[in-house]
C-alpha cells in the first residue's frame, strides 16, 4: 500500500509539473493580408505588434510593413476606423506618395489602443477613383480545419489516471 501510494504523489507530482511548464504567455498569431484586384499586395503583421500611431478619430498606422508591393519594399499602412468609412490606405513616406487610398468596412474591432482584426474577406473601392479590390485577412497559425487537441496539462492527467489504473491492476493480479 506504501508503494502505491509513493506512486500516486510521484504521479501527481509529474502531472503538475508538466502543468506548469506547459502554462505560459500564449504566443502571437501572424496574420497574411492579401490585397487583389487593380492593384495587387500582401503583406504580414504579428498580432503583438503594436501600431506605431493609433487615432480614436482616425485608426491604426504601422510604419515601413514589409511585404510584396509593386515597386517598393515596405510601406506605411493606415486602418481607417468607422468615424471615417473604414478601409485602408498605403503610404510611401519616403516618396511623400499614397499608393492606395481605399474605402470599405473597419478592418479591426475593438479600440486603437486595444485592436483585433478581423479575419475574412472584403470589397473595398478606391477613395475618389474606380478601382475595385478585395483584402483577405488570415490567420496564418490556425489550423485549416478545427481538431480538438488535448491541452499538455490534461494529456499529462490523462496519463497519470492511466498509470493509476495499471497499478491497481497490477496490485489486483497479485
Amino acid at each position: 500500500m506504501e508503494q502505491h501510494v509513493k506512486l500516486v504523489k510521484n504521479l501527481m507530482k509529474a502531472a503538475l509539473a508538466t502543468a506548469l511548464l506547459s502554462a505560459g504567455v500564449a504566443n502571437a498569431a501572424l496574420y497574411e493580408f492579401k490585397l487583389s484586384g487593380d492593384y495587387t499586395a500582401s503583406w504580414q503583421l504579428d498580432t503583438d505588434r503594436d501600431p506605431d500611431s493609433s487615432d480614436n478619430n482616425g485608426g491604426l498606422t504601422f510604419a515601413e510593413v514589409a511585404g510584396n508591393f509593386a515597386g517598393y519594399d515596405a510601406l506605411d499602412i493606415t486602418f481607417f476606423n468607422s468615424a471615417i468609412s473604414g478601409g485602408l490606405q498605403l503610404y510611401d513616406f519616403y516618396t511623400d506618395r499614397y499608393v492606395l487610398t481605399a474605402n470599405g468596412p473597419q478592418l479591426y474591432t475593438g479600440k486603437e489602443s486595444r485592436h483585433e482584426f478581423t479575419l475574412g474577406t472584403f470589397s473595398l473601392t478606391e477613395y475618389a477613383g474606380f478601382g475595385n479590390y478585395v483584402l483577405t485577412i488570415s490567420d496564418l497559425d490556425a489550423l485549416p480545419d478545427p481538431v480538438e487537441v488535448p491541452e499538455p496539462a490534461s494529456a499529462a492527467l490523462l496519463a497519470a489516471g492511466l498509470g493509476l489504473l495499471a497499478a491497481r491492476r497490477r496490485k489486483n493480479v497479485k
